[in-house]
């Protein structure tokens, strides 16, 4: 992935994407053609403090961060001169609250996938339900977005508060931490987002993208914590001067999703691409239109590029679908590495009736039922590894599917073909499972890293490196395609099926429960 020797690429020849993740950090260098030419990646601790929490360490962020930056521009033979721009993607909904004069958090980040938040949630909601704020903010009271998380952070440190109201303490998502820090943090450093981020905090309102006063108020969040909102592709600032990036424009934020849906070239209305990561998440372009979901959908901001119209999307979220594997590799210990659960996989020709529902952290889209847990169904003595293994993998597409349907019922219009991306769409197994689900081809592109694509398109038509989202469709190049291979009536069984398993995994939480969690 190096640069072919003896090349001495001139200043400006290519643009850096910063994809800080749930689990890790990557910076990836790419060209004009859109092909990555040097990477770094660098994994971060998940801290597990109880049942439902989790947490990372944002200073170590910070500190991967760097040194991906370093790897990338060394495993693409080049240094910061030859970079026109640098684009962040980020892990959205995951939460920092820190000192503006010392860049020090005062707690660990918080997660998107924590639960802690819910009884501040059911507070806030009161006699309205958890579509108090929908109308204005196009989400559910959920424990996944950041505001509550905000809230959250200030009643659990000692002082926050005081300090918060005193104009000491800024709020930011991941996205606003690294732009902050890289522009010189304590130093000047910039305290911006950008819509597509602002719109998964509950705090911006969809339709005029600003910070509600109304709801922050609700929260007793001051709005002097808040970043500035901006477009998703304009110049926020520099690098500082001590870091690697020094006087190189940041010019592109997206949140993952959105960045990926970008990476896709979902330019136009009813297109739409399926992320395969730690979690699933699917959005469709609804063009200029925020369209509000009766299906359990949310309505989010897919990009804004500087002063053009802002474009919406309405998002599926599935909370557990990547970190299932991982759950089957580090706590069960049924495989060694994520490839394995495909091998066992395919050693069975199905599930054996076992189902595999993995709500650890509730249940997203499209029921939002943050009371129901896990559970594994369908138990005989004849299900084997393998079968759980083949269930895990089902359990991804069949989430993904009732997403879909979800998605068609909001749209008025049938899902044609579905594009794929993310670490698991390199599983075969699943992905032909899935268009067998769907009824659907299922495309996967020649470039699979559509996030850090995103973001390093938002950056470079901020600096003219591309002139239009044309070149990005130009970029854009098939490289499998999946086709369905059973009827639709063996289809609608199985989701039949996998159905019946989820009814088993709600209201699981109680009195009871919670007290034996906190016992």
């Amino acid at each position: 992935m190096t640069t072919p020797t003896g090349t001495n690429p001139e200043n400006g020849s290519y643009v850096m994407a910063i994809d800080q993740g749930t689990t890790s950090t990557r910076a990836v260098v790419i060209d004009h053609s859109g092909q990555p030419l040097g990477s770094g990646q660098k994994e971060h601790e998940q801290i597990l403090p109880r049942a439902g929490w989790v947490e990372h360490d944002a200073k170590e962020i910070w500190r991967n961060t760097r040194e991906v930056v370093g790897l990338a521009l060394a495993d693409a033979n080049i240094n910061r001169h030859s970079l026109a721009a640098v684009g962040i993607t980020n892990q959205r909904e995951t939460t920092v609250v820190w000192d503006r004069h010392t860049g020090e958090p005062i707690h660990n980040a918080v997660v998107w996938q924590d639960t802690r938040t819910q009884e501040i949630c059911d507070r806030l909601a009161g006699d309205a339900g958890a579509e108090k704020y929908k109308d204005r903010t196009g989400l559910p009271l959920a424990t996944y977005f950041a505001g509550p998380k905000v809230r959250w952070i200030l009643d659990a440190v000692d002082g926050a508060q005081e300090r918060a109201e005193a104009g000491d303490l800024l709020f930011g998502t991941m996205d606003t931490w690294l732009v902050w820090n890289m522009t010189g943090g304590p130093d000047g450093g910039r305290h911006v987002t950008d819509v597509t981020n602002a719109s998964r905090t509950l705090l911006m309102n969809i339709d005029t993208l600003d910070w509600n006063a109304e709801i922050c108020a609700d929260m007793d969040i001051p709005t002097s914590m808040l970043p500035e909102i901006r477009s998703s592709s304009e110049v926020y600032g520099h690098g500082h001067k001590q870091g690697l990036l020094i006087d190189t424009p940041i010019t592109g934020i997206l949140g993952d999703q959105q960045a990926a849906t970008f990476g896709q070239a979902c330019f136009t209305p009813g297109q739409g691409k399926n992320t395969y990561g730690t979690g699933n998440f699917m959005l469709m372009n609804t063009g200029t239109e925020a369209v509000r979901s009766d299906n359990g959908l949310l309505t989010t901001v897919a990009y804004k590029l500087g002063e053009q119209d802002t474009v919406y999307a309405l998002e599926g979220a599935v909370a557990v679908t990547g970190s299932l594997i991982q759950w089957l590799r580090d706590n069960l210990g049924l495989i060694a590495d994520a490839a394995e659960s495909e091998t066992k996989a395919k050693k069975v020709d199905d599930n054996g009736g076992a189902y595999v529902v993995p709500a650890f952290s509730g249940l997203f889209a499209p029921y939002w039922k943050h009371d129901a847990r896990g559970v594994l169904v369908g138990l005989t003595r004849y299900v084997n590894q393998n079968h759980i293994c083949r269930a895990a993998l089902e359990s991804v597409a069949f989430q993904s599917a009732e997403v879909v349907g979800a998605m068609n019922d909001d749209s008025g219009k049938d899902l044609t073909e579905l594009k794929v991306d993310g670490g698991m769409v390199v599983n075969e197994t699943l992905m032909q499972f899935q268009a067998d689900l769907l009824g659907v081809d299922v495309v996967r592109p020649q470039v699979i890293e559509t996030t850090a694509m995103g973001a390093a398109y938002a950056a470079g038509l901020a600096v003219g490196f591309w002139a239009s989202t044309d070149d990005v469709v130009a970029n854009w190049a098939e490289d499998k395609r999946w086709s369905p291979q059973i009827d639709r009536d063996a289809a609608a069984r199985k989701l039949r099926l996998w159905k019946k398993a989820v009814t088993r995994a709600f209201d699981w939480v109680d009195e009871d429960v919670a007290a034996e969690a906190a016992s």
